[in-house]
């Protein structure tokens, strides 16, 4: 075996998680491959999403994913500053019917985690229907753009020379002595000491065709509605929680608002797991119908922000949102990041959000830290 193989790593997937997995490992000198089956890199998840940056506000029925996402707020702004949006007021509500905590819990769960939370000026009250409405706060949350994202990564990857293969799947992952053995669609192999599956909504592609477990997964097919706010609430983001609410933020790489909703903005989903068996999602995604529901997203909205009913629809973001479906419970986001059974060379790893990138740095840490 060759020392090259014990220092190589093939990372199956080429979006903002295989990408950053792929620096971490070249600075621990290792000799990462980034292999994405797009012809450019960061192209689905990482691009298509609400491009917010949480502050742990989003979570208070999960007291782990609300404390990660804390703790991960500034490093995140940090790392990441020439992409941070920040010049907007964030506000977060509570619901008076239909919300999973009150206001009371909300604010106390937020003191736990270190999350600060200021009484909204009234100016911003009125623009809330006190009916529907229990209490309105400023928080602390910003926004990314993606593009400049992207742009960061991309220089990252060519300064350090990390080799990168473009219009190429990781097919199978078969035992080698090195670890595994990568086989790609152009017909190519690659041994390597580990392969990374950072390949989001394809995770079981590569384990159903390679005879590994499945992992279980949701996907949702997911609308992201693309407005212009009308002007009273230009310079706003608004989240309504904690239950079958709704949200609105700037999304900076198009310089429009996202418009999204807990009961509109998913269309349709399915499983994966032992019973069900794999999918392409991307394949069932293109199958699907799309016909917004921004019109259902607004009525309902607009009946807390009565303004809101002047946003207009300019677009529609459509991707697949895959999910740990224990998530669910508490509406948690943990990441996934779990040596195969069966290959345990096979790293398979996924992030609920952005932020969570650094818990996954702590586990690649944590995995070099006990490898040969």
């Amino acid at each position: 075996m060759g020392n090259a193989e014990k220092r190589r790593v093939v990372i199956a997937g080429g979006g903002f998680f295989g990408c950053s997995i792929a620096m971490m490992l070249q600075r621990r000198g290792w000799q990462p491959i980034v292999v994405e089956e797009a012809g450019e890199l960061l192209t689905q998840a990482s691009r298509i999403n609400q491009a917010r940056v949480h502050g742990g506000y989003h979570y208070p029925r999960s007291l782990m994913t609300a404390y990660r996402s804390r703790q991960n707020y500034e490093r995140f702004r940090l790392h990441y500053r020439d992409a941070i949006v920040d010049q907007f007021t964030k506000v977060y509500a509570i619901g008076r019917l239909f919300s999973k905590v009150t206001a009371n819990q909300f604010e106390v769960f937020m003191k736990r985690v270190g999350a600060p939370l200021k009484a909204a000026p009234s100016a911003i009250q009125r623009l809330f229907n006190p009916v529907l409405t229990e209490r309105i706060w400023l928080a602390q949350e910003c926004a990314f753009d993606f593009s400049v994202l992207r742009d960061k990564l991309q220089r990252e990857l060519a300064a350090a020379g990390i080799e990168v293969r473009l219009n190429t799947l990781v097919q199978t992952a078969t035992p080698h002595p090195s670890g595994a053995l990568a086989r790609f669609s152009d017909g190519s192999e690659c041994p390597c000491a580990y392969l990374f599956n950072a390949t989001y909504a394809g995770l079981n592609r590569l384990t159903s065709a390679s005879g590994l477990p499945l992992i279980p997964l949701k996907h949702e097919l997911t609308e992201m509605a693309l407005v212009e706010l009308p002007q009273n609430l230009d310079g706003l983001s608004v989240t309504m929680m904690c239950g079958p609410f709704f949200s609105f933020m700037p999304f900076p790489s198009l310089g429009l608002t996202t418009l999204s909703h807990v009961r509109y903005t998913p269309h349709a989903h399915w499983f994966e797991n032992e019973q069900t068996g794999a999918s392409n999602p991307y394949r069932i995604f293109k199958s699907l119908d799309k016909q917004s529901h921004f019109e259902l997203m607004v009525a309902d909205a607009s009946r807390y922000v009565p303004s809101l009913r002047g946003a207009v629809h300019r677009d529609s973001l459509w991707t697949v949102k895959t999910l740990l479906p224990l998530s669910e419970i508490d509406d948690g986001r943990p990441i996934l990041f779990h040596r195969d059974a069966k290959l345990p060379a096979v790293i398979h790893v996924m992030g609920g959000k952005i932020d969570n990138i650094f818990d996954v740095e702590d586990e690649v840490a944590r995995l070099l830290g006990t490898s040969r």
